[in-house]
């Protein structure tokens, strides 16, 4: 679904990643973890077609993004950023229809199918009794959760999200995963997200979801594999400078994993 050949990215003389390649099928979850400013952000933008490459290759459902028009790239992969301003208040409902854009015509308004849509992904995210309400005046966990059904109104085989937790408090967080993993599990989304967050990784893992992880740094994605294998105590020494603890325990049957900040090194 998503394959990346050789990609390098530089803002002038400035290289801001060099050398990436990786490959997801349908049905995966990739984690893309790493210190501020290495490189997630801006490498997701190529993704998006956003940004271009300075050289090697990105291709969404085999279609290479340099040759696809925004409208195309947006039938192939939707997107949740992590800021996200409020700048009128639509309502809710009005918000997720702007999902179907990749569909109607500059001059067309939303079908009675459109509308269909959105509502039935406003009821798969738990938010359908909201669809009236001015989006403005939704909390940081609503909001991403109208955000996650735009995505889905658009009917791409592909979901990518930047950072798509970063606001949210201890229990919306949690939602938002569940979410997420419901959202797997029921359509074979393929997934991208970056995140500061390194158990996101465990989380999907102990779901039993295809989840792996790629660890960026030094402008580059330094190592990828399954979290277990990449979200070590050696591991977070070496990007991070921390010293780390990576707890396994039982709970309800399930093998879980996290991993515990000590200290700075």
């Amino acid at each position: 679904m998503i394959k990346i050949i050789n990609a390098t990215f530089s803002y002038g003389k400035e290289n801001i990643f060099h050398d990436i390649s990786l490959e997801l099928n349908k049905g995966e979850i990739f984690c893309l973890f790493g210190p501020n400013g290495c490189g997630k952000t801006t490498l997701i933008h190529c993704m998006l077609g956003m940004l271009a490459l300075s050289s090697g290759e990105i291709t969404l459902a085999g279609k290479d993004v340099s040759s696809m028009n925004p409208q195309l790239i947006a039938r192939e992969a939707a997107y949740i950023p992590q800021m996200h301003e409020k700048p009128f208040p639509y309502k809710v409902i009005d918000m997720v229809l702007m999902g179907r854009a990749a569909y109607t015509g500059m001059f067309s308004v939303p079908t009675t199918s459109d509308r269909e849509i959105a509502e039935e992904v406003l009821e798969k995210v738990g938010m359908s009794h909201f669809k009236d309400r001015p989006y403005t005046q939704l909390s940081g966990g609503e909001t991403q959760l109208v955000l996650v059904a735009r995505a889905l109104a658009q009917q791409t085989p592909i979901l990518i999200m930047d950072e798509p937790t970063a606001h949210l408090d201890f229990r919306n967080e949690l939602y938002f995963l569940e979410t997420v993993v419901k959202l797997v599990q029921d359509t074979d989304l393929t997934i991208v997200m970056a995140t500061h967050f390194p158990n996101h990784a465990f989380y999907f893992e102990g779901r039993n979801l295809i989840s792996r992880l790629g660890l960026m740094n030094d402008k580059r994605i330094s190592i990828q594999g399954n979290p277990k294998a990449v979200l070590t105590e050696e591991n977070m020494a070496s990007t991070f400078n921390i010293k780390s603890k990576v707890i396994s325990y039982e709970s309800q049957g399930k093998h879980l994993r996290q991993i515990v900040p000590l200290e700075t090194i």
